[in-house]
């Protein structure tokens, strides 16, 4: 029996999504309805993709019975509200990232959804790639040794993308771009840092347009993570063992990687119904492959993706922003 998915909000990275989905089996994974605050907004994406209900507003979406789980595509200071509506009405949810603006809003959030008993997943949709479940595979193997230093950047010109210069709209690189270097070393030591030093520049706004950080971990090892809306940056990680190294190209939505034998692995992505938006967005299949397995079999929770794991990136970029000093409504709330 297919999943059937809600999506909220008509923006480019649901268009993305949709079209991610449209790469998989339709009697596993059907959108049944689209959401937006403007409903000709919803009327025109359930138009393009096909999708049988368009709706106004988000509540008559989180009350519609044809709706097992959600998708939140919506802008950052809307996720923990539209996460909560979702989750009271009985939704299954799987939030875009950020998963809220900070740790104080994923604590509350996560554990609605545990009292609810409900599956909640924040869309860090790097991890379901192919190349990611080969690099975990390849540390818990041994094939790395010990790892030692992680080195993974993330950065574009982003200047004309508003709501990352903006404070209202939940801006800056932090929550947009470093969310990704910050997963990625994760993904690598699998233990939270022991100290995190950050340092960063700030606009005018009092949003970051570039940080650049280092996490410790046990044993001295060191993971050395930057972020950029300035300019384009290498945009790879390098996890480095006492045996060798990986190298992930394009790391956040990877399909190509250099492995510790010197040679590259691919793993194509299938070609969607439409022109997506972002780079490699057909890989956004993988994680909604995930969600509906863990449905499926009554899991709350993604293994790779665990709220524990939510909260802890949370924090760390909660400690990131405030030693570079950025301060959003939400946390004087």
């Amino acid at each position: 029996m297919a999943l059937r998915w809600g999506i909220v909000s008509a923006g480019k990275i649901s268009h993305d999504f949709v079209t991610g989905l449209s790469t998989l089996p339709t009697n596993e994974h059907k959108v049944a309805a689209i959401a937006a605050r403007d409903m000709q907004r919803a009327q025109e994406f359930a138009k393009a993709h096909e999708i049988p209900k368009a709706f106004g507003s988000y509540e008559e979406l989180a009350m519609s019975s044809e709706v097992d789980v959600v998708y939140v595509g919506a802008l950052n200071p809307q996720h923990f509200e539209i996460g909560m509506l979702m989750l009271k009405h009985g939704k299954h949810v799987l939030i875009e990232k950020p998963l809220c603006m900070n740790e104080k809003q994923a604590q509350q959030l996560t554990a609605y959804a545990k009292s609810r008993k409900l599956f909640l997943m924040e869309a860090v949709w790097s991890r379901f790639f192919p190349a990611y479940q080969h690099v975990r595979k390849q540390i818990a193997s041994g094939a790395l040794g010990t790892i030692q230093e992680v080195n993974v950047s993330f950065g574009f010109d982003l200047t004309e993308i508003n709501r990352l210069q903006k404070k209202e709209l939940g801006g800056g690189t932090v929550l947009d771009l470093g969310i990704y270097v910050i997963q990625a070393s994760q993904w690598a030591f699998q233990e939270p840092p022991k100290s995190i030093k950050a340092t960063g520049e700030l606009n005018a706004e009092g949003v970051d347009v570039c940080v650049q950080a280092e996490l410790e971990y046990s044993g001295g090892r060191i993971a050395k993570i930057q972020t950029s809306a300035k300019k384009e940056l290498e945009n790879k990680a390098v996890i480095k063992g006492t045996k060798g190294e990986i190298t992930i190209l394009q790391f956040w939505c990877p399909t190509t990687l250099i492995d510790i034998d010197g040679k590259e692995k691919s793993w194509p992505l299938p070609k969607g119904k439409y022109k997506t938006n972002f780079l490699n967005s057909e890989g956004l299949r993988y994680e909604a492959e995930e969600v509906r397995k863990c449905i499926r079999e009554g899991k709350l929770q993604s293994e790779h993706m665990p709220h524990s794991e939510s909260l802890l990136l949370a924090h760390v970029e909660d400690s990131i922003r405030k030693q570079i000093g950025v301060v959003f409504a939400e946390d004087e709330m």
